[in-house]
């Protein structure tokens, strides 16, 4: 009976065609590259050089956008600080593990800080209310609502919506009292998301180039990565707004749009990651492991 049964099988598989005989394989899933090279020009938004800070090192530059719709006092008064040459001579003063790397000044430096101000009111949220978000279906630990405006992570209670504090958030340092915060100090997060932050540091902006030369800063050995000496620090060249940069010295970057097509697409190949070397796609994302896509203009 086996060798009968063998038999029908082949003489249904012939009368089928081979084309049954074999599921053909699945296609490829299309991967993030080949979605953005696939993208429209429209998709893409140049980043304002009124908003956009070169912060450079001895290693080389970062690039910083800032959020002034999420942030307006605190972005402008980043602005005057940066007219003014405030950072000018600053330092990385902390770098703890897993968390942030912090610059700024020491508590009493009088470098002047022209038009800027020291401290400011907090600017945590804002009302949700008219904000178009690109929301994700996916449930967050931290907020009832989480998705995507302007170009930054936001989560939302419903009736308030603010910055999510993902990799490469830009927040603005302070004490203890929520305005005493404005700017002349500032972190960025290199580690897991610490979500915990959010609505209780203003955050100002993100890091769209250069993260890989403050995530290797080495690690403070006193409290919170705090550096003990000076000469553990590394001293800032300067900070300037692209706009006061000469054209020639500029990078001119563009950021995918979070309200396009391009980015809902991208969203959901994230989402499933059926690439070749994914064995379990999570079918899961949270909103601080959405890539920002930043390329140069061509």
């Amino acid at each position: 009976m086996r060798f009968v049964g063998f038999a029908l099988l082949a003489y249904a598989m012939a009368l089928l065609g081979p084309a049954s005989a074999q599921q053909a394989p699945a296609a490829a899933a299309p991967s993030l590259s080949d979605i953005l090279d696939q993208s429209p020009a429209s998709d893409w938004r140049a980043l304002d050089p009124e908003n956009t800070l070169y912060l450079e090192l001895p290693r080389g530059r970062v690039i910083i956008e800032l959020a002034p719709t999420h942030a307006p006092n605190h972005a402008a008064n980043i602005h005057a600080l940066a007219r003014a040459h405030y950072f000018d001579g600053a330092a990385i003063v902390r770098s703890q593990d897993n968390y942030v790397v912090q610059w700024g000044r020491d508590e009493g430096d009088r470098t002047s800080m022209g038009e800027g101000r020291a401290s400011l009111q907090p600017e945590f949220d804002r009302p949700r209310r008219g904000v178009a978000v690109t929301r994700l279906r996916d449930p967050d630990s931290y907020a009832r609502q989480v998705g995507f405006t302007d170009g930054f992570p936001v989560a939302s209670d419903g009736r308030r919506i603010w910055m999510a504090h993902c990799y490469g958030m830009i927040g603005a340092g302070r004490g203890d009292t929520a305005d005493s915060g404005s700017g002349a100090e500032l972190y960025v997060v290199i580690g897991h998301a610490p979500r915990h932050l959010d609505r209780n540091v203003t955050l100002v902006g993100r890091v769209v180039q250069g993260m890989e030369l403050l995530s290797v800063m080495p690690r403070g050995t006193g409290a919170l990565g705090f550096y003990e000496t000076p000469g553990e620090r590394t001293t800032i060249r300067s900070v300037r707004l692209a706009s006061e940069v000469p054209a020639a010295q500029r990078v001119n970057l563009e950021a995918l749009r979070t309200d396009s097509a391009t980015f809902s697409t991208m969203i959901e190949n994230r989402r499933t990651r059926r690439d070749g070397w994914f064995i379990e796609p999570t079918g899961r994302i949270n909103v601080c492991n959405v890539p920002l896509p930043v390329r140069v203009r061509g």
